[in-house]
């Protein structure tokens, strides 16, 4: 029976295709359509060719275009293996013709599946992982927009009211958006004054309203002179200031659902016990993961996909040099890395340990990342065994006699 390797190129709209034997000779080559139904005669296309035998699958995407037919794939159970488009790129050099077509690169992803033995097969995500994923991955863009709307805002309020702008920290102070909502010129606060200003904010449910209003006329009473545009650009600031509030609700909303999602998986309460991880961490750790840490084999592949297990950087008589590798999962690196940052100095076991590489000379960020590394481990063990984290280890189990 033939083995087959099957290369696809994935897009939106079309998949390219190429199936290849042991000897790396072309048995199949088309376009298909990303539909259901030509994807399904697709994989029965290719499956005749191996006489029904399960096919190597080797695809340049792991989500977007490729993931309905990475499911149909899955599903019907054939071996799926990811292959970078960076890493297809590189390759691409080795191979004859300077062209390049979808055609070739599916060629060469098939044939990259079939020479080498350190690519990993990908697995089916469960439906916590993907909800997760989806979450995460819209709460990390609406908090990028809330930042590039404060950063706009304050731009544009540096150009005509530099006073009021240097008064508040607006990616912290909700009672500064507030005001900007309503007030933005040193006219209008000069024309409402300190007492009713207070009233107005007060009205609204600001904290601190008494400070927040004494702080804006303050402002304005330091600043007499328009500045040309400052009509139109005032009307710029409110806006913003009320696009960066509806932000925040909707990143608060879609904390709230992260964080009832994540309770759904098995692994939530092993996740939450280890300091420094809470719900959106948790999530973005299943949602990286997939759900399943045992595809990844080991505690140090797991370490490696996340970018704390250096790689040796050695030519010619240097040897035993190590770097960070290039390519890794820096959502995962995040993950750990910044419950690290939190472990270090709420948690006296974390604390220790920072303490003491922290002796040995390392800076905070290597001590950090040594520190990440070692909640990695323990992480992995911890769900590995089903326990929760303890800062004392479990006493010896009793025996007889």
């Amino acid at each position: 029976m033939p083995e087959l390797w099957a290369g696809t190129d994935a897009g939106k709209a079309a998949h390219h295709c190429t199936v290849i034997d042991a000897d790396g000779k072309r048995r199949l080559s088309r376009r298909v359509a990303n539909d259901e139904t030509e994807l399904l005669r697709l994989i029965a296309e290719v499956l005749e060719l191996s006489d029904n035998e399960p096919v190597t699958w080797a695809i340049d995407l792991n989500a977007g275009g490729a993931a309905l037919m990475i499911a149909l794939l899955t599903d019907n159970g054939q071996q799926v293996i990811y292959i970078p488009g960076r890493t297809v790129h590189h390759a691409s050099g080795s191979y004859r013709g300077d062209g390049k077509s979808d055609a070739k690169d599916a060629f060469i992803i098939a044939d990259q599946a079939r020479m080498r033995r350190d690519l990993e097969a990908m697995h089916r995500s469960d439906d916590i992982a993907v909800d997760l994923r989806i979450l995460t991955s819209r709460r990390l863009d609406l908090a990028a927009d809330r930042t590039r709307t404060i950063n706009r805002m304050r731009a544009q309020l540096l150009e005509y009211f530099p006073t009021l702008e240097r008064a508040f920290d607006y990616s912290t102070s909700k009672a500064a958006l507030i005001l900007l909502s309503g007030y933005q010129t040193p006219a209008e606060l000069r024309r409402i004054g300190k007492h009713r200003l207070a009233t107005w904010l007060k009205n609204r449910k600001v904290r601190n309203y008494k400070q927040v209003a004494a702080t804006a006329v303050e402002a304005a009473e330091a600043q007499h002179t328009a500045v040309a545009g400052e009509r139109l650009a005032s009307v710029m600031v409110a806006k913003q200031a009320r696009e960066v509030m509806a932000l925040a609700e909707e990143i608060a909303e879609t904390d709230s659902l992260i964080e009832g999602r994540f309770h759904d998986h098995p692994a939530a309460e092993i996740v939450l016990s280890m300091p420094g991880i809470g719900p959106v961490l948790g999530a973005e750790f299943i949602a990286q993961t997939g759900g399943d840490i045992s595809v990844f084999g080991s505690c140090d592949r797991l370490a490696g996909v996340a970018g704390l297990a250096p790689v040796p950087k050695d030519s010619g008589r240097i040897s035993g040099n190590m770097r960070r590798p290039r390519r890794y999962s820096r959502r995962l690196m995040r993950v750990f890395y910044m419950s690290a940052m939190v472990a270090a100095r709420s948690c006296p076991v974390s604390q220790a340990f920072y303490e003491r590489k922290r002796a040995e000379g390392k800076s905070h960020r290597q001590a950090i990342i040594a520190l990440a590394r070692r909640r990695l481990n323990v992480l992995w063990a911890l769900i590995r065994d089903g326990r929760t984290f303890q800062t004392t280890p479990p006493p010896p189990p009793a025996t007889l006699g």
